[in-house]
């Protein structure tokens, strides 16, 4: 009956099979067995929970050492020591004698400072139990002393007095040292090695290429005896992360067999030092191609702005058919959508999405109401946010509130920020940002005030620049001038020319030029050379009929070089995505586009003057009514 336990437990992959098994052997009353408990508390550990595991265990009445190391090794990677300890004080009680895996399992228990005296307990029952010579015990009390308390020189003193080391010992040493950021003392040890495997030569040299020392990197890495992936991936990320592409080419070049990893990180490379061209030639010359290749190059485009070629890239991919869009790929595609107002694109992805039964993470489901609300499609926003339900974060919610922002629902993004806190979420300085943004579109003085107080008392937030230049701006517009002159005078930070550009707009938008002055010569002060600054101030100086400053300005702007980069917009229509900056003179159908204006021009000239003549009108007949 135990072999045919035995087996079932075997064959056993479910919760509640693990349970009828465990039934049938109560009843058999085989739950002391020393084959049995051992699989059952595996099994039960691994399919129900820890809980279940310890009850197992401990309704045992004399487990062997054997189910006693399985029970402990049940609680490695649980953050739990004190469980382990409870387990091997049982052993102690009922006189079961630990053997090395117990203290392996034990010491492996710990994942922090908190097992600091209890792992230098341990130590001492090794020692006087007589383990201290298996080289086993002494690795795994080498790797505790640096990863539980963080001890260079206890590890050190342990693999000083180690009676017999082997490759593991010296590799966790060396590994311990580059990790430490001791490179000498590494390659001491390294050099009196007795022998060498691969592992030991891959160690050193990715921490040569992490800690950017190339030049030793590379002199190891020839003195090599064999290669494998692992030594020729790591010089090649150790010359991109140091920005040297040719060498890293050069070393993907020598490679006797390139594998689908090397080619990835060369694209991976050329993407990050904003070279598209080569990253593009590396890509298509890929003999074979992963998912993870064709998200570094579509995320290459997104991350260098090249968006239509993300988008372009991705519809190859589908084409191709031989690598499926995981998570990663659609995340990325969203992003260029978002970037390019391509609401059709966006929508076609969603949809693909749902077709596809494709899990709907928290990340996708952030980055889908991102694209949505920068496309203008606030009712797709939100259908996404309540669809999420429990899988909502903080960016959720920050991108649903930021989302209703940017398309004028102003109230309603207070609303949701207010829904959120009664919920229970706690805010973060990020969401108070795309608060206080929705109250300065929505011209919301005393629901800015509110949030920004909310922000201070209720949730001890300390006030970032953006958050300062929100109730600024709001204020300005507001045209409290004042307020907004003495919130700046209460900041804890210094102001920046952001705030004081901020202020400066306002000053022009209410008429105050003696203000304006002021402003002028703190934003001249932090950045007299920059041309936006310098171009503001200039039309600003101009609008007040200060001519003579506004020339001035424009003058030093000329002399020194100065130009502000032109803004630029797009819109895509019928598949293609058009660009323009202002007075753009570059498009194909520019003329046909200034006819358009004109007309715009001429409407609005239209309604503004009706809208001045119904007032010049209304005034009339007030002053009449006034006169009788």
């Amino acid at each position: 009956m135990e072999n045919e336990l035995l087996r079932l437990l075997g064959r056993c992959g479910r919760v509640f099979q693990l349970k009828q098994i465990h039934a049938h052997i109560l009843v058999h009353g085989l739950q002391y067995g020393a084959f049995i408990l051992p699989k059952l508390l595996s099994l039960s550990a691994e399919l129900c929970s820890l809980q279940y595991t310890v009850s197992a265990f401990w309704a045992a009445k004399n487990p062997t050492v054997v189910a006693c190391n399985t029970m402990i090794k049940c609680f490695v990677g649980k953050n739990n020591g004190g469980g382990g300890i409870r387990v091997y004080n049982r052993m102690k009680d009922l006189k079961v004698m630990p053997n090395s895996f117990t203290f392996t399992f034990l010491l492996r228990c710990f994942g922090s400072f908190e097992g600091t005296r209890d792992g230098m307990a341990i130590h001492g029952e090794i020692l006087k139990l007589g383990l201290g010579s298996s080289v086993f015990v002494q690795n795994t009390l080498l790797d505790f002393y640096v990863k539980c308390w963080g001890r260079l020189d206890f590890a050190r003193q342990v693999f000083d007095e180690m009676p017999e080391r082997d490759i593991v010992s010296w590799n966790s040493m060396i590994g311990v040292y580059m990790g430490q950021g001791d490179i000498e003392s590494a390659i001491g040890l390294f050099e009196s090695m007795p022998e060498r495997n691969t592992v030991t030569w891959n160690s050193l040299i990715s921490g040569l290429c992490k800690a950017g020392n190339m030049k030793l990197a590379l002199s190891i890495f020839e003195r090599m005896p064999v290669r494998n992936d692992v030594s020729w991936n790591s010089m090649i990320s150790g010359f991109i992360r140091s920005g040297d592409m040719k060498a890293a080419r050069s070393i993907l070049d020598r490679m006797p067999e390139k594998t689908v990893v090397s080619w990835t990180l060369l694209v991976t490379g050329y993407s990050l030092a904003q070279d598209l061209e080569s990253a593009s030639r590396i890509f298509h010359q890929m003999p074979v191609k992963n998912i993870v290749s064709w998200n570094a190059m579509i995320t290459g485009y997104v991350h260098n702005r090249m968006f239509d070629q993300a988008l372009e890239l991705f519809r190859r991919m589908l084409i191709d058919g031989k690598c499926r869009p995981d998570q990663t790929t659609l995340i990325s595609v969203l992003s260029a959508c978002s970037h390019l107002g391509s609401l059709g694109h966006g929508k076609w992805i969603d949809s693909y999405i749902r077709k596809n039964s494709i899990e709907l993470s928290t990340s996708l489901g952030n980055t889908l109401i991102d694209m949505f609300a920068k496309c203008g499609d606030v009712d797709g926003a939100k259908a996404v946010f309540d669809s999420m339900g429990h899988r909502r974060c903080i960016i959720t919610w920050t991108a649903m509130v930021s989302g209703l922002a940017i398309n004028g629902c102003c109230k309603e993004a207070i609303d949701l920020f207010d829904r959120m806190c009664q919920e229970g979420v706690k805010p973060d300085d990020v969401i108070f940002i795309s608060v206080l943004s929705a109250c300065t579109h929505g011209g919301l003085v005393e629901e800015g005030n509110r949030v920004f107080d909310c922000m201070v008392t209720q949730y001890q937030i300390q006030p970032r620049i953006e958050h300062y230049g929100c109730m600024i701006d709001l204020l300005g517009r507001a045209s409290k001038l004042e307020e907004a002159v003495q919130l700046i005078e209460s900041m804890h930070l210094t102001p920046n020319a952001v705030i004081w550009a901020t202020l400066l707009s306002a000053c022009k938008i209410h008429g105050n030029a003696k203000l304006l002055e002021d402003v002028t010569r703190k934003i001249l002060d932090q950045e007299p050379s920059n041309p936006g600054y310098l171009t503001l101030i200039s039309n600003l100086s101009a609008s007040v009929g200060k001519w003579e400053h506004s020339s001035t300005h424009r003058v030093s702007m000329r002399q020194h070089g100065l130009e502000k980069v032109p803004g630029c917009s797009s819109i895509q229509v019928d598949n293609q995505v058009h660009e323009f900056i202002a007075k753009d003179s570059r498009h194909e159908q520019r003329d046909r586009i200034y006819r358009a204006l004109d007309i715009l021009n001429g409407h609005l000239k239209e309604i503004c003057n009706m809208k001045l003549v119904s007032s010049c009108s209304s005034l009339s007949v007030e002053a009449e009514a006034m006169s009788w």
